[in-house]
């Protein structure tokens, strides 16, 4: 995932800060709980395509 690109991504909900955690390949919202999937190097930052983060899952 491309650094600078990382720096502008915001999410599309909250307009928070995401983190990317690459052993899943998601970028994370931590307030919003939400996981945007990264498929072939390409982030899908669409609310619809996105994980919903189980509240016992680490963020």
């Amino acid at each position: 995932m491309d650094a600078k690109l990382l720096e502008i991504l915001v999410c599309p909900v909250c307009k928070g800060p995401l983190v990317y955690k690459k052993t899943v390949g998601e970028l994370i919202c931590k307030p919003c709980r939400l996981a945007y999937p990264i498929k072939d190097g390409i982030p899908v930052m669409l609310e619809d395509e996105a994980r919903a983060m189980p509240a016992e899952e680490e963020v």
